[in-house]
């Protein structure tokens, strides 16, 4: 399930640039309510782009915009509740990790959802039936 972070330069501290994936991924974990599930944990990563701040925008302006996008199965935080717990978590993991300074406002998160069946891993396009099953597998 990858996260994606896109700051600009300067915006996350040099240790928020290391440690801003690894928190989200513990977040999402939680959210989901899969910690300790091996099958589920292996399948969270993602990638973290700086780009000088001349090439982010908002409002069409440039802006010091923090974005996190998150992609899930269909059957990710499938309630409100659980979407809730990854934003609000995510939001403070930005917080914590920004140089002083950095607006609230400024920290977008976005949940976007595959259909079922839009999901893969190598060549296994796994549906949310599938996905669960092997979940609750690696739990037992």
């Amino acid at each position: 399930m990858p996260i994606t972070v896109t700051a600009p330069e300067g915006v996350l501290t040099p240790a928020g640039e290391r440690e801003i994936l690894p928190r989200l991924s513990a977040a999402l974990i939680e959210a989901s309510g899969a910690t300790g599930n091996a099958f589920f944990t292996a399948i969270v990563g993602g990638t973290v782009n700086i780009l000088p701040l001349h090439r982010i925008y908002a409002g069409g302006a440039n802006r010091p915009v923090v974005m996190v996008e998150l992609k899930l199965p269909n059957i990710g935080l499938g309630s409100i509740e659980a979407r809730n717990a990854f934003i609000n978590a995510a939001a403070g993991i930005v917080a914590e990790l920004c140089v002083p300074g950095h607006r609230p406002e400024n920290t977008w998160i976005n949940i976007v959802n595959a259909p079922d069946g839009g999901w893969g891993i190598g060549s296994r396009q796994y549906s949310g039936e599938a996905l669960v099953a092997a979940a609750t597998a690696a739990a037992q």
